[in-house]
């Protein structure tokens, strides 16, 4: 009943534990070891960044085999995908410590990422790829 063509969990694997390791044990210690400064607090969001795109690589891969509305997902636009909402969550953090976030600008923020998504999976599946 798999496809062969679908992502794997053996697949994500390396590049999961490359990104959420690090991102998260730099998270622990900027909390438990560091004053919020400004390089540290810029330190913080690229932590963010890289803990939880690593940490939703393998939900999204799963997601992408389950829910296929533009075909088969490559392992790029898997990375792309986690990535995306990984930007997304260090930029709603960031916008919530300058006490400027609110829903209107966080769906807004949603919608164009998502927009920006659908744009480029569109775009990939116009292409020809050779078998």
């Amino acid at each position: 009943m798999e496809d062969k063509d679908s992502l794997r969990f053996r697949t994500v694997l390396p590049i999961t534990l490359i990104l959420a390791l690090p991102g998260w044990f730099g998270l622990i210690y900027l909390m438990t070891q560091t004053v919020p400064d400004l390089g540290n607090r810029w330190l913080f969001y690229v932590c963010v960044v890289f803990a939880l795109t690593g940490s939703l690589i393998p939900v999204v891969a799963y997601l992408n085999r389950v829910i296929q509305p533009f075909g088969q997902a490559t392992f790029e636009i898997v990375v792309r995908e986690a990535t995306m909402i990984g930007i997304y969550a260090g930029i709603l953090i960031w916008l919530n410590k300058g006490q400027v976030l609110s829903f209107g600008l966080a769906l807004i923020l949603a919608v164009g990422l998502l927009l920006i998504e659908l744009l480029l999976r569109l775009r990939n599946r116009s292409e020809w790829h050779p078998e």
